[in-house]
C-alpha cells in the first residue's frame, strides 16, 4: 500500500514537472516573437513577462509603459515590443506611428482588442470594448445623442445636481474640516449620471449608502479572485471568453440588470417619456421593429450595456477630471483666483447663473481643464488590436493579425519634447494661440481617430458645472492630509491618486 502510494505521488509530481517543463519552453519560444520580429523590446522574464509581478506591483500598468517609452525613446527608437505573459504588446514611440494606427491607417485597428463576453458578462460588451460591424453599427446609432441639442436638453439636470452639490459643501465647510474633495466630486457625478442615465435621483450626498454609489465603486474595487480574472481578461481576451469568465462582479450586474428593466418597463408601460439619456436609447431601440411591432433597434442587453457604460464612464471619469484639477488650482492659488474672475464676467453676462452658453464663454477654464486631462488623463493608455496584417511604413516589419497594441497615451502627455517642463501647471499652453502649436496626436485624454471618446463634451461640460458651483461659492486650498507628490494607485484601470486628497474649503461672499 505504501509503495502504490508512493508511486502515485512520483507520477503526480512528473505530471506537474511535465506541464511545468512544457509551459516554460513554450514561454521560451514565445518569448523570442519580437526578436524574429526585428523590433526593440524589453527582455521578459517568466511567467509575468515584461510586466512587474501583479501581486508586489507599485506602478501601474500606464506608468510602467511610461518607463518604458522613456527608455527605449532615449535610445533612438520609434517603437518597442513587451509581452504580458507569454502575449506581445507593439507600443509606438513616433507620433507619426500613432498617428497611423488611430487615424491614417484605421482599417487595420479597427478593435480596442479588450474583455467583452456578451454571452456570460453582457455589461461588458459596450460600445467601448465590441467590435468590427457590431461596434460600427453601434457608434452609428449613438452618435446622434451626443449632440449640442441633445446636451442642452440634458442641461437643467446637470444644474440641479449642481444645487445639491452647493448644499453639501455648504454643510461641509461649516463643520471647518478637510474636504475629501474625490467623495464630493464623485457623488455630484452620480447623481448626474444616475439622472441622466436612468432618470432616478440618486442624491448620493443626502443617501451615503445610496445602491448607486455603492455599485459604481464597486466596479473599482477589486476583491480576491477578481484581480487575477481581470488581469487574464486584459492579457488575453479571447482565452477570458473561452474559459467563460466573468469579470463584473455579480452584485454589480444583478443591480444594474434590475434598475434598467425596471426603468424601461415602467416607461414605456405608463407612456412616460424624460429628457435624458435613457430615453434616447429606449428612442433607438424602437425606432426598428420587427413583425409583431416590437422594437428591435437595439436588445435590451445592448441598451442595458450602453446606459451602464456610460453611467460608469462619466461618473468616473469625470469625477477624477474634477478631484485632479481642483487639486492642482488648490496647488496654484493664482491660476485658481484667475478662474474665479473669468467666471464673474462671464456669469454677470447671465444674470449670475450658470447656464450652457455661459459655460462655452469660460474659455479660461476650458484651458484648466485641458491642461488637467494632459497631466492626468483619465485613460493613461488606449488599447487597439490589429486585424488585418500590417506592414509597419518605411521597414519589412509586419504586425501579424491580433497582436494587441498599447498607445501610451500619458507618456507622450509627459514628454518633455512636446510639453516642455511637463510637471508644471500651464493653462497657457492649451490657449487659442498655443494650442494649434500642440503637436498633433500628443495630446489625446479622449482617445483620437475614428473611435474617439463619443461622450468627450458631455464629460467636460458636467466637469465645468461641477468646477463653476465650487469655485463660484468657495476658495480652496490643499490640507497637510492629503500626501504630496501624488502617486498613482497601482491597481486602477482608471488614472486615480493613491490615498484620498484633501482640501481646505473657505466659503466666498458671493
Amino acid at each position: 500500500m505504501a509503495s502504490t502510494t508512493g508511486s502515485l505521488t512520483l507520477d503526480i509530481l512528473a505530471v506537474i514537472l511535465t506541464i511545468l517543463v512544457g509551459c516554460y519552453t513554450y514561454f521560451k519560444w514565445c518569448f523570442k516573437y519580437w526578436e524574429r520580429k526585428g523590433v526593440p523590446y524589453l527582455e521578459p522574464t517568466f511567467p509575468f513577462g515584461s510586466l512587474n509581478s501583479p501581486f508586489t506591483v507599485t506602478k501601474a500598468f500606464a506608468e510602467q509603459c511610461q518607463d518604458f517609452y522613456v527608455t527605449f525613446k532615449a535610445k533612438g527608437h520609434k517603437h518597442l515590443g513587451i509581452y504580458t505573459f507569454a502575449a506581445p504588446m507593439y507600443i509606438p514611440i513616433e507620433t507619426e506611428l500613432v498617428k497611423n494606427i488611430m487615424q491614417k491607417d484605421f482599417d487595420h485597428f479597427v478593435d480596442r482588442g479588450i474583455y467583452f463576453n456578451e454571452i456570460d458578462d453582457p455589461l461588458s460588451a459596450h460600445l467601448f470594448s465590441i467590435e468590427g460591424a457590431k461596434w460600427r453599427d453601434l457608434r452609428v446609432k449613438l452618435t446622434s445623442t451626443f449632440t449640442s441639442g441633445k446636451m442642452k436638453m440634458m442641461f437643467p439636470t446637470l444644474v440641479e445636481c449642481g444645487r445639491q452639490l452647493k448644499e453639501a459643501m455648504d454643510i461641509a465647510s461649516n463643520k471647518d474640516e478637510p474636504i475629501d474633495i474625490k467623495d464630493f466630486a464623485a457623488c455630484f457625478t452620480t447623481n448626474i449620471i444616475g439622472s441622466c442615465a436612468f432618470g432616478i435621483d440618486c442624491n448620493c450626498f443626502k443617501d451615503k449608502n445610496s445602491e448607486f454609489r455603492k455599485q459604481g465603486k464597486r466596479v473599482f474595487v477589486v476583491k480576491g479572485l477578481e484581480f487575477i480574472k481581470g488581469f487574464v481578461a486584459f492579457a488575453s481576451p479571447s482565452l477570458a471568453r473561452r474559459l467563460r469568465l466573468v469579470v463584473l462582479p455579480k452584485e454589480v450586474t444583478h443591480f444594474f440588470m434590475k434598475i434598467i428593466k425596471e426603468t424601461v418597463d415602467y416607461r414605456e408601460r405608463n407612456n412616460v417619456i424624460r429628457k435624458d439619456f435613457m430615453q434616447l436609447l429606449i428612442d433607438i431601440r424602437n425606432t426598428v421593429k420587427d413583425d409583431k411591432g416590437n422594437g428591435i433597434g437595439l436588445t435590451f442587453e445592448e441598451l442595458a450595456a450602453q446606459a451602464f457604460v456610460f453611467f460608469i464612464a462619466g461618473y468616473e471619469t469625470s469625477s477624477t477630471t474634477m478631484t485632479f484639477c481642483l487639486f492642482e488650482l488648490a496647488s496654484n492659488p493664482d491660476i485658481q483666483q484667475k478662474v474665479r474672475e473669468e467666471m464673474k464676467e462671464v456669469l454677470a453676462r447671465y444674470n449670475n447663473e450658470i447656464n450652457y452658453e455661459a459655460l462655452a464663454e469660460m474659455k479660461y477654464m476650458g484651458q484648466v481643464i485641458d491642461k488637467t486631462l494632459r497631466k492626468y488623463p483619465p485613460l493613461a493608455f488606449l488599447n487597439r488590436k490589429c486585424v488585418l496584417p500590417y506592414k509597419i511604413p518605411d521597414t519589412d516589419i509586419v504586425l501579424d493579425k491580433g497582436t494587441a497594441v498599447i498607445i501610451p497615451t500619458i507618456a507622450l502627455h509627459r514628454d518633455p519634447e512636446y510639453f516642455p517642463d511637463p510637471e508644471k501647471f500651464d493653462p497657457d499652453r492649451f490657449s487659442e494661440e498655443n494650442k494649434s502649436k500642440i503637436a498633433p496626436f500628443t495630446y489625446l485624454p479622449f482617445g483620437e481617430g475614428p473611435r474617439i471618446c463619443i461622450g468627450l463634451r458631455f464629460g467636460v461640460m458636467q466637469a465645468k458645472v461641477g468646477l463653476a458651483v465650487l469655485l463660484q461659492n468657495y476658495k480652496f486650498s490643499l490640507n497637510d492630509k492629503t500626501k504630496i507628490p501624488l502617486k498613482m494607485d497601482p491597481f486602477s484601470f482608471i488614472l486615480t491618486a493613491k490615498g484620498d486628497i484633501w482640501l481646505n474649503s473657505e466659503k466666498l461672499e458671493v
